[in-house]
Formats: C-alpha cells, structure tokens, sequence
C-alpha cells in the first residue's frame, strides 16, 4: 500500500514538473512573439518600454487592472503587454494628482511655463524613435508619426512664451477710488480623453496649455495606443524627475470605457478634454454638464473641399491627396468630399486617379512609404460597408473599393462619383479613405453643401477668385472652426485655434487664445477709498 502511494506521489510530483515546464515553455513563447523582442525593434527598450508595462502613473508605475497586448495595425502582430488600471488605480491617479495641484498652482507662471520648455526640449531628444512607436502603434506613415511629436515640441515653445503673456484687463470704474479688473487662475486637475489617431500631439496641446495655466494633468489615452502613453510620459516624468516636481503632475492611465465614465463623473475634474466620436462625445458632454463642469469638444469632421472653375490645380490636386490619404484617412480633417466646379470634375478626376495609383503602399516604418493601413480590424469592417452603401445609393466608386490582400489592416484609397450632394452615405463621417466628388454650378451651390453637413470642423476653398475668397471666410460663408484658402483641410499649424462648429463640440485647443478654457475667470472690484459708493448710483441709507 505504501509503496502504491509513494508511486503516485512521485507520478503527480513528476506530472506537476511537466506542467511547470511546459508553463514556462508556453509563456517564453509568448514572449518571444512580441515584437519588442525582435532585433528589429529593439528600438522600443531605448523608449524605456518592456515585455510587459505598467499601464497606470501618478508619480509611481503600477497597475491592477486587466493585461492587454498592443497591436500593430500593419502586421497584426502584438508588440508588447501592458497592465491596464482599474477604477481603483484611477483613484489614486485622481487622489495623487488633486494633492500635486496644492503645489504646482502656487509655481509662478513663467516658471512652469520653463518646465514645459523642457518637456518640448526632451521630446526634440526623443522626435523620430517617439515618431516610430507612433507609426508601429498607430498604424500612421513614419513622417506623420515624427510630425506629431513635433506638435507637441512647438506646444511647448509656445506655451512657454505664453506663461510671460497672460492678459488680464483693468476696466474704468464708475465709482471713485475703485478699481475693476479681471484674474485669470487655474482650473485643478484638468482630464484629457484622447483618441488613437493623434496618440501624442492632442495630449501635448491640452497638457503644454493646461501646465502653464497653472493646472495638473490626469491623461486617458486610447485603449489601442497604450505604448505610445506611456512613452510619452516617460519622457515627461523625466523633466518632472529633473526638477524636483511630482511626478503625479502628469498622471496617466490606461484603461477602458469605465475609467473614462468615471472621469466625466468626477466632480474633481472640472474640465473634460475630450477628442473623438461625436456619438462618444455627446454622451460626453451630458455626463460632465450633469455636474456642472466645463468641456472641451474635439469630435468629429465631414470636411469638403471646394474646387471652383478658376482653381490653380497645380496645387489643388497634391493638397486633395494628402487631405484624402494622409493618416490613411483617418484624421479628423480629412477631405471626404469634394466638390467640383461641373467645368472640372472630370478632369480633377482622372488627376486623382492617376495619383492615386502611383502611391507608394507599404510598411508605415519605411520612409518612401505615402500610405499605410487602417488602425484596426474593425475600421476596415467600417470602410466595406460604407462602399457598398455608396454603390447602393447610386455612386460609381473609379477608384480603389476594395481592401488589399496583404498582412495587415490595408484598403484601397477610394474615389466614388455620381452621388448626390445629400445622399446619405454623403452626410455621414466615415473614418475610413474615402471621397465622394460632387459636381457643382457655382461658388453658392458649393458653400450651401459645404455648410449642409452636421459637423463643422475645416473646409477649403481653391480660388483665385478675391470676391470668393473674402465671402468664403465670412459670415455667410464656411460655418467651420477651420476655414482655409488653397490649402489642403489637414494639417493645422499650433499658432491658431484649432477646433469646429456644431456637432464637431465648439471646443478650441492649441493657439490664439484657446488658453481661456484652462482657467476660470475672475470680476475682481477693490475699493482702496475711504467711502462706500455703489454701483448705478444707489443710495442705501
């Protein structure tokens, strides 16, 4: 009997062995899998990046919540794991960032504004291996990927300029001995809810203003973009590390749709920044008006193009291309219609068509790359059910319609004609690289379809025209935030505000003075007399 029991002790030891080796066997397998393993992306360790990462910081790394992996859009291969933060996590983001404000607020302002030079300076370091996470992560060409990190470079000089330049204004009192002027101060922890397309510069236009007012950060990037987070504020911990500053300034989580509820719901957070869907964003905008809390709207873009008779197509053509295709259409400016002087369509056509194909398709990380691929599975389900609705409601697709047999989330760049200006499928955003052409009779006809579209974030106009110009930039011209001339829709420079009308959510981010929405605004009246006079001329006696 003992000997029988000794057997099957030693059996199950030996059974209990073989799983544990087999275990270990499984998990260097999937180890080895992921890219950042691979020579030829041990690149990413120079990001400070590893086989599995922390997905949460408030001046520490942790994280309890679930373990993810990040794909890379063009191979489907995953890159590396991150531990995402669960509610719990979140609290103490919030809790840590709430107590970092208590100090920071009291830091003059040209003072942050030096820190937030030095992030801009850090990322100068950091510019093209940054620009190829981006790229491997997000799916964007390499070129667009380092651009995007150069937005937050010029984020920083100008936010640091502007720490030196914050304009109050003192107003004539009618009582004597009083004066009457106005205080700006900073908000508190500012949430910023941004989306996989622009994984670093929306961050970097929100957290440069956001610093220099005066205000901490809790940043939410998008579930798909986690690596690209997190190198991120690895870079800013850095500067935050150098200057003896919490780190928690800049906290971070990565997580799912239940941290982003919970920070529209957060009473502690009174200003929301949030960039993308409108569907997303409306429900947004309730949960923090519900509180009474201030948001700022980045959401969606139907953009139009407008090709009149007298346009120089010498530049209309190369800027439709990259309004279309940049970001494989995936940016919130991108051209989805175009709307043609009758005069030009077919020729403005067949100038695309023979644009589009000679694009150069391949791994976004290649720099002769022009396009890559979409950022998921699912935007490519997106793109095959927008062309058949095309087809369905009459349009004639000249150009692409069909996704590419090759590794990864690649489509064909389209071009659909023949659609109405109202068709259905016209009036609807879809994130994906597509373009109906519309024929039009005149600059009225194109401004009205321009404006008949439920967002209102950038349009163009190609002219030569002086009289169409200036009523194209007036008030019964574009009803867009962005309203340009002989440019492409895409690609806004940081001085300006950036931001659209109607259902795009009225939010302005970046330059001009969108640094207003960062701060509350103070009527301040002092009295330095010895009398008590009140305003209209009350007597109260």
């Amino acid at each position: 009997m003992r000997m029988a029991m000794s057997l099957v002790s030693r059996v199950s030891r030996l059974h209990l062995v073989q799983r544990g080796v087999l275990f270990h066997l499984n998990t260097a397998r999937m180890a080895s899998s992921l890219l950042i393993n691979e020579p030829k992306y041990s690149w990413l360790k120079e990001l400070g990046l590893s086989e599995e990462n922390h997905g949460v910081f408030n001046g520490t790394w942790f994280g309890s919540g679930e373990v993810v992996e990040s794909i890379s859009p063009s191979n489907h291969k995953p890159i590396a794991k991150v531990i995402q933060g669960n509610l719990s996590d979140y609290e103490k983001c919030v809790s840590a960032s709430a107590k970092a404000y208590q100090m920071w607020c009291e830091v003059p302002a040209p003072k942050r504004g030096e820190v937030v030079r030095q992030f801009g300076d850090a990322f100068r370091e950091k510019i093209d291996i940054l620009g190829r996470l981006i790229s491997l992560e997000m799916g964007k060409i390499v070129v667009e990927g380092v651009g995007e990190v150069q937005e937050f470079v010029d984020i920083a000089d100008y936010a640091a300029g502007l720490s030196r330049m914050f304009d109050g204004k003192v107003f004539p009192s009618e009582r004597p001995n009083h004066m009457l002027l106005e205080q700006w101060n900073p908000l508190g922890v500012v949430g910023v809810i941004s989306a996989f397309n622009f994984p670093c510069a929306v961050y970097g236009w929100n957290n440069a203003l956001a610093l220099t007012c005066g205000n901490v950060c809790l940043w939410k990037g998008a579930p798909t973009t986690p690596l690209t987070s997190i190198a991120v504020t690895k870079v800013l911990e850095t500067v935050l590390k150098d200057n003896n500053l919490p780190g928690a300034i800049c906290s971070m989580i990565c997580g799912g749709t239940d941290v982003g509820i919970a920070m529209t719901k957060d009473e502690r957070i009174p200003l929301i920044s949030f960039t993308g869907s409108t569907p997303a964003g409306h429900k947004v905008s309730q949960a923090v008006h519900d509180r009474f809390g201030k948001c700022v709207l980045e959401l969606g873009g139907n953009n139009a193009i407008i090709v009149l008779e007298d346009a120089d197509l010498n530049i209309a053509i190369p800027a439709i291309m990259f309004a279309c295709i940049g970001t494989a259409g995936q940016r919130c400016t991108t051209t989805r219609r175009l709307i043609v002087h009758e005069k030009l369509h077919d020729q403005v056509v067949e100038k695309l068509i023979n644009a589009y194909k000679q694009l150069r398709v391949g791994d976004p990380l290649e720099p002769s790359t022009l396009y890559g691929p979409l950022h998921t599975k699912d935007a490519v389900g997106m793109f095959q059910r927008a062309v058949e609705a095309a087809k369905a409601q009459g349009g004639t697709v000249v150009c692409g319609g069909k996704t590419m047999q090759r590794e990864g989330n690649y489509v064909e760049p389209t071009i659909v004609v023949g659609l109405k200006h109202d068709a259905d499928i016209v009036l609807k955003e879809t994130f994906a690289p597509i373009l109906y052409v519309i024929k039009t009779q005149g600059f009225e006809e194109a401004v009205q379809w321009n404006n008949e579209v439920k967002q209102g974030l950038s349009s163009s106009l190609f002219t030569q025209n002086l009289n169409h110009l200036f009523r194209w930039i007036g008030p019964k011209g574009s009803d867009c935030g962005l309203i340009n001339v002989n440019i492409p829709t895409s690609g806004a420079e940081i001085g300006g505000a950036f931001g659209g009308e109607k259902h795009t959510g009225g939010g302005r981010e970046s330059g001009s003075d969108s640094w207003k929405q960062y701060m509350r605004r103070s009527t301040c009246t002092i009295n330095f007399g010895k009398q008590l006079p009140l305003a209209q001329g009350i007597k109260f006696e």
